[in-house]
């Protein structure tokens, strides 16, 4: 398949995916951790999710410009995580193709190639939050047949775990800096929802280590409408999204 030519930064149709994965999420919760999830969610509160709570990553709940709105001290947040009561973006070292994602270490766990950033609460952001993830870089070696170790809990590994680990257990997309994929599949396996404007599904299944659920039609991610690019310029006045998405 051939690419379509296209001016519009990649960036910015990352951030307006993410935001996306906040549609209809009403008043709960927006963890979208990291630089591009952070714009992507303030993007969504200020355009269609005016509900959305933010968090400032400590002790506060905030507003899309930085106000304290709530005290959030650590033990009423985790009363929210507990509940059900939050959307979780995180990103991943690896991800597989049924969600079980890895950000502790690669290979043996007793003995690994590289350690990386531990667990870091995704066991209970999977089982307890909606959570999506969000890739940078969409590559085989992060996309891959099998993570090395389970730190966010796949929809296999929470059936094989039971009701406790699926009652809130609701994974929902993955944005990359290709594409959009989610898991609207009969065996919830990863499939490609959309790809950005320049990719083709190609270069997308090129970059992915196992197969994808390709559907028969695969539209162009949305592009920022002129309202969306003004408030990320609001929100990102030093271009930080082009640093983490450089231009195709």
């Amino acid at each position: 398949m051939t690419s379509v030519a296209t001016d519009v930064r990649r960036a910015d149709v990352c951030c307006v995916a993410i935001a996306e994965c906040f549609r209809g999420d009403g008043e709960i919760v927006a963890n979208p951790i990291g630089t591009i999830p952070r714009i992507g969610g303030l993007l969504a509160r200020l355009s269609f999710e005016p509900d959305l709570v933010m968090t400032d990553g400590e002790a506060m709940f905030t507003n899309a410009d930085g106000a304290v709105e709530a005290w959030n001290p650590y033990r009423s947040m985790f009363d929210v995580v507990w509940s059900g009561r939050r959307h979780v973006i995180m990103g991943g070292s690896q991800i597989d193709a049924f969600g079980n994602q890895n950000f502790a270490a690669i290979g043996d766990m007793k003995k690994p190639k590289a350690q990386l950033l531990g667990f870091r609460g995704a066991p209970g952001n999977t089982v307890n939050n909606v959570t999506s993830y969000w890739v940078p870089n969409h590559n085989p070696r992060v996309f891959v047949d099998r993570v090395d170790v389970v730190t966010g809990v796949g929809y296999d590994a929470a059936a094989a775990a039971g009701p406790a680990a699926t009652r809130f257990h609701s994974l929902r997309h993955v944005v990359t800096n290709l594409a959009v994929l989610d898991f609207a599949t009969p065996d919830h396996r990863l499939r490609l929802r959309s790809v950005h404007p320049g990719v083709t599904v190609d270069d997308v299944v090129a970059a992915t280590g196992f197969a994808l659920v390709v559907p028969d039609e695969v539209p162009t991610s949305r592009t920022p409408a002129p309202e969306e690019l003004a408030l990320l310029e609001r929100l990102d006045p030093d271009g930080e999204r082009f640093a983490e998405v450089p231009d195709a």
